[in-house]
């Protein structure tokens, strides 16, 4: 028993007051986390304010499916869509050259893709404010690829592509 403590004060002074109240916090962190993390031994305690919720019951999430269906754009406003997408490049000053679109169904559903790859050219922190408006703006918008490639290394303007796909209901 003496070797072991010997060992135990050797160590503590070799990591000091900082380190043993670093190593204790630690510990009383992981044994603050352990019923979070094992299995089955979630515990929560009810507040005296707290409701019982009862989630409605549905039909297999179809009501969830309809509302998502309903809150796309439909096939025939993705020309809307998309001159928005151009307006809000025009409120960052950016070039969007023409881009090539393609319209893709997804069989036995009722979603269209719409893919998009635009060509842009502007500054980083200008293309950066478009990609954060479009997806801002049109949350049925996803974003797939990026690509910017400057001229020169001390060219302030970039040259890039945005490819993005656009999910519509049809």
């Amino acid at each position: 028993m003496l070797y072991s403590r010997l060992i135990v004060l050797e160590q503590f002074q070799r990591i000091g007051w900082p380190g043993l109240c670093g190593a204790l916090l630690l510990l009383l962190a992981l044994l603050l986390m352990l019923p979070l993390v094992l299995p089955g031994s979630r515990v929560v305690l009810p507040s005296q304010h707290d409701a019982l919720v009862v989630a409605p019951v549905t039909d297999n999430g179809a009501q969830e499916l309809e509302r998502f269906h309903l809150a796309l754009p439909g096939q025939q406003d993705a020309a809307l869509v998309i001159q928005r997408i151009y307006d809000l490049a025009g409120h960052q000053s950016i070039a969007l050259a023409s881009g090539e679109y393609a319209l893709a169904s997804e069989p036995g559903s009722r979603l269209a893709r719409y893919q998009i790859m635009l060509p842009v050219r502007g500054s980083y922190p200008q293309i950066r404010r478009f990609i954060h408006a479009i997806l801002a703006d049109i949350p049925a918008l996803a974003l797939e690829d990026v690509d910017l490639q400057r001229r020169q290394v001390n060219d302030s303007q970039l040259d890039g592509r945005i490819r993005m796909t656009l999910y519509l209901a049809r």
